[in-house]
């Protein structure tokens, strides 16, 4: 089992710049600005032939405000779960109450804690870190997340204690991330399939700032949820933090074998909700449309939203639509069967055998248009790519059949092997060409010239 590294400290002293250099990524936001971290993030290290887990936390503040309890809950459930913390302290702040309060809840646990005094660069390691030893945790540690020194010796001779770790692979996961817009439920939908409360949800929008995974296990089967910052119109993002949680939303989407879209019943589907949809589409993954808040609505209210559905999302492919109540738990176990379907079919292997048939099938039903009143001949098929399939259709002529062929094609190939929320492309490719096209003419020289002459 791989050993897990729990980061812990006020706001703003480095955890999620530590988090970075420790996961070799980018996956957590980092600013300037305290509280920028809300909810605990996962991420995989390795040093050398020896991987970890390292979990980045909100940061523990004294005074309370609207997220200071929840984000203190999720820190001490992170603790729980470690095997060692590094406990974060600010060279250049000093040594502040707020630090021996929360050296004083560490110390009740009983984890492996190591004090790291960070944003040390240029100063003598023992004078960085000899203010620290009044919090009576061991020796502290001096390093530059930013820099990374001390980082990699410190890793490296802490992963010597735990010896030879087999590493698990999450390669073959499926990822699922749910993207909506702010304050629809996402977060709420995403406690309630894993079973706690997992990631810190309100009724503001902007809770959920950076991209969240989350482990999920049903049955024998595991999945990777992805909690998304909620997307909004590029007038109304204002804030920096935001613009960087919205590029993290496309970035899980692009990672994702299926993507959750999360409406609101209790207002109705938007342009933005298309807008999103269509995002989707178009990075080529797999849809599940979730309806959440369904309970609130009267009979006349409920006709209404199905027909705004059909209105505004009219281009999805085949896409299961399920109408649930994240609050309550309603029709909650229908998500998972339907992200299934979905990714089953963004992961579809077909024989160019099969293929081959379907296109010939296709074609005798419907011949592609003529081009330069030529006819346009498809002669066979296969499958050049998954999430999202791709077919490759070669013949004479085959890249001048027009969007409304492929898109023919397409619909065409998804119904005949069942794909659900799949949107399947469609790639021509003219498989003859003119030989003599672009070649350059054969060098002859002087003799070989006059000798044919002579010949004639």
């Amino acid at each position: 089992m791989l050993p897990v590294i729990a980061l812990v400290g006020r706001p703003n002293v480095g955890k999620s710049t530590l988090f970075n250099r420790l996961t070799r990524s980018r996956d957590a936001l980092v600013d300037n600005r305290p509280g920028v971290t809300r909810d605990r993030l996962y991420g995989r290290g390795r040093v050398g032939d020896k991987p970890y887990l390292v979990v980045d936390t909100g940061g523990l503040e004294s005074e309370e405000g609207f997220f200071t309890a929840a984000i203190r809950h999720q820190v001490y459930q992170v603790v729980e779960e470690a095997q060692v913390v590094f406990f974060l302290v600010d060279h250049q702040d000093g040594l502040v109450p707020q630090d021996l309060e929360i050296a004083s809840q560490l110390r009740q646990t009983n984890r492996d804690i190591y004090v790291l005094v960070n944003k040390s660069e240029g100063s003598e390691p023992e004078m960085a870190s000899s203010e620290f030893q009044e919090l009576a945790i061991g020796s502290p540690i001096a390093i530059s997340a930013k820099r990374g020194d001390g980082v990699a010796q410190f890793i490296d001779d802490l992963l010597e204690e735990f010896g030879d770790v087999e590493e698990e692979t999450d390669d073959n996961e499926p990822k699922i991330a749910l993207v909506g817009r702010p304050n629809v439920g996402k977060s709420t939908l995403i406690n309630k399939l894993v079973g706690e409360h997992r990631v810190i949800t309100s009724d503001l929008p902007g809770t959920t700032r950076d991209s969240v995974r989350i482990p999920l296990q049903v049955g024998d089967e595991r999945y990777t949820l992805i909690d998304t910052a909620g997307v909004r119109r590029k007038a109304r993002v204002d804030e920096a933090i935001e613009k960087f949680s919205v590029v993290k939303t496309l970035q899980a989407v692009e990672e994702a074998n299926v993507v959750v879209l999360t409406l609101d019943a209790s207002s109705e589907i938007g342009s933005q909700d298309a807008t999103i949809a269509g995002m989707i589409q178009n990075l080529g993954r797999s849809i599940v449309v979730v309806v959440n808040k369904w309970d609130r609505l009267g009979s006349e209210q409920r006709k209404k939203i199905r027909k705004e559905l059909e209105k505004k999302l009219p281009f999805l492919p085949r896409a299961d639509i399920l109408f649930v109540s994240a609050l309550y738990g309603s029709n909650i176990v229908d998500v998972i069967p339907a992200v299934k379907k979905a990714y089953n079919s963004a992961m579809i292997s077909i024989s160019t055998s099969s293929l081959n048939r379907t296109l010939e099938d296709a074609v005798s039903q419907t011949a592609p248009p003529m081009h330069n009143q030529r006819p346009v001949r498809l002669k066979f098929a296969h499958q050049a790519g998954k999430n999202p399939p791709i077919i490759v259709v070669h013949g004479n002529q085959a890249e001048s059949i027009p969007e409304s062929y492929k898109k023919y094609l397409a619909h065409y190939f998804s119904k005949v092997y069942r794909l659900v929320g799949t949107p399947l492309r469609i790639i021509p490719r003219s498989s003859t060409s003119n030989p003599f096209k672009n070649r350059k003419p054969n060098k002859v020289s002087f003799k070989q010239r006059s000798g044919r002459r002579r010949k004639l």
